[in-house]
């Protein structure tokens, strides 16, 4: 069974966070630049939210808010699942199907250890899916040791 934290092992654990006192147009350059659609908002090691391109287009951008001014803290989401790097892959993709969100942290003893996304998830379940067909057009042509 393929775990949280196996697909963190094979994309990597970068943790990409911004302070509560970050502007909204801080936090896209910044979101941007790293090419990612979310980063979490921490004071030190406590995260209190997560901001994502969801938050901006519709907190900011149809309330007319100005990203120059407007912090972080204003418009993230600050109720976030969390999973664990045992969580089942299909846990996690449950999760996000549920709570209709696009990232989740992922948690071990308090602390965050990376984020996993539905993009994530999403190589994970192709992948594994054409091994299954690999295997099963082996099998169907006598290819398969069994």
């Amino acid at each position: 069974m393929e775990t949280v934290g196996n697909i963190l092992g094979d994309k990597g654990a970068q943790v990409y966070k911004v302070g509560p006192g970050t502007t909204v147009l801080h936090a896209v350059q910044q979101m941007c630049a790293m090419r990612v659609g979310a980063v979490l908002v921490c004071d030190g090691t406590a995260c209190t939210g997560i901001f994502t391109e969801r938050d901006l287009m519709t907190r900011v951008i149809l309330n007319g808010l100005d990203p120059t001014t407007t912090q972080v803290t204003e418009v993230m989401t600050a109720d976030i699942a969390c999973v664990q790097p045992a969580t089942p892959a299909s846990e996690a993709m449950a999760i996000m199907t549920e709570r209709r969100c696009r990232h989740l942290p992922v948690v071990e003893e308090g602390e965050i250890v990376g984020v996993i996304s539905i993009g994530d998830l999403v190589r994970w379940d192709s992948r594994n899916q054409a091994f299954e067909l690999r295997m099963l057009t082996d099998y169907i042509h006598g290819k398969y040791p069994g």
